[in-house]
């Protein structure tokens, strides 16, 4: 399910970043790259409306699409710390002294 919020995500970013990338920053957008066809359609007006509630819209979708998908997020299995194994060697080892160094 991960995988497929993860993808929904990626393309809601990639509509995001039209939307952004198509608005004019001095408010001409749209309407300004196609000339007078722009504003004979929708005008001038509801072109930057159109294209302000799209980037609302695609920032709400990737908003609401990555706290959701922290639920579906699986929790590590919690791993018991290994009990102390302590081996004992016979008493005649662990007295035994060490080889000298030649």
């Amino acid at each position: 399910m991960i995988t497929v919020i993860t993808i929904i995500i990626l393309l809601a970013c990639v509509v995001l970043g039209f939307f952004i990338l198509v608005q004019n920053p001095k408010g001409g957008g749209l309407s300004g790259s196609f000339g007078s066809i722009g504003s004979q359609v929708m005008g001038v007006k509801q072109s930057s409306d159109v294209m302000e509630k799209g980037t609302w819209g695609a920032m709400g979708a990737v908003a609401a699409l990555c706290i959701i998908s922290v639920m579906f997020f699986v929790k590590p299995a919690k791993q018991e710390a290994p009990a102390k194994q302590t081996t004992q060697q016979p008493a005649q080892q662990q007295q035994q002294p060490a080889a000298p160094a030649k």
